[in-house]
């Protein structure tokens, strides 16, 4: 295992990701040098944006090839919400409605593909797959898009997880072959007290490793720009996160697999 790079020593940029629907746009953080496993991140409803970036050169900076995307790419580039955590819901509620596990499927694909071609990503590790509020579902269902790629996947106030629709997320965890870590917020919690349970469950039929906990924190306290961040719980949700993919690394890679729709 490669010991993690420096903070001087990660490069971050713009690229452009091609997928059959368009151009993604995305940011890309790695280590200048050697190569290493990579992380895909799926960012909250307000998109991608400076925080999120910051926080791909951290986890860089960890030893890990970055890769943020712009899940809004075919409506607008980035930044979607220009005024960041503080733009009104009304504006970006639109794009999040645009999106279904169907685009999730085509994008995840087109994503991971370009993850595995870079030559900073080590080819036989697992990759991991992370996500904040309505990319926590979407983290989840790229586990089950891609198991043979995905060896760790995280989601941070996630949202949606558990629904009554035949395709939520948490039925995915039997098609998946990951470990999760799946960081709860206090108040979705209190609003959906079951849904942790029934992801406990899921996880103990699934046979998957993984950890479900409800964190003293509200909705968004990740993301260093969220109006309700927390910085000692964001901290403590980081370091599990590290832990989770320094497991996932020691994996080996399962032969590739497609992703497919959920159904």
């Amino acid at each position: 295992m490669q010991a993690p790079a420096p903070a001087d020593l990660v490069t971050g940029l713009m690229v452009e990701v091609p997928t059959p629907d368009g151009l993604c746009d995305a940011f890309y953080a790695a280590p200048t040098t050697g190569r290493h496993p990579a992380v895909l991140i799926w960012p909250d409803i307000f998109g991608l944006r400076p925080a999120f970036q910051a926080m791909a050169h951290r986890l860089a900076g960890a030893g890990h090839a970055v890769l943020v995307v712009n899940p809004f790419y075919r409506q607008l580039r980035a930044p979607t919400a220009p005024q960041g955590t503080a733009t009104p819901f009304a504006e970006v509620r639109p794009l999040r409605a645009a999106l279904s596990p169907a685009t999730l499927a085509v994008d995840a694909q087109a994503l991971l593909d370009w993850l595995a071609q870079r030559p900073e990503v080590q080819p036989l590790a697992r990759m991991g797959v992370v996500g904040y509020c309505m990319g926590g579902a979407m983290a989840v269902r790229t586990a089950a898009l891609a198991p043979a790629r995905i060896g760790a996947a995280a989601s941070f106030h996630g949202g949606h997880l558990v629904t009554a629709e035949a395709d939520s997320p948490h039925h995915g965890l039997a098609r998946s072959q990951a470990r999760f870590l799946i960081a709860v917020a206090a108040n979705d919690d209190a609003q959906d007290p079951q849904a942790q349970h029934t992801l406990r469950d899921a996880l103990a039929a699934a046979q998957r490793p993984g950890e479900v906990e409800v964190y003293p924190a509200a909705h968004g306290w990740c993301p260093p720009d969220s109006q309700v961040h927390d910085a000692q719980q964001a901290e403590r949700a980081w370091q599990r996160l590290l832990a989770l993919l320094t497991t996932a690394r020691q994996m080996p890679q399962g032969p590739k697999t497609a992703a497919r729709p959920e159904g």
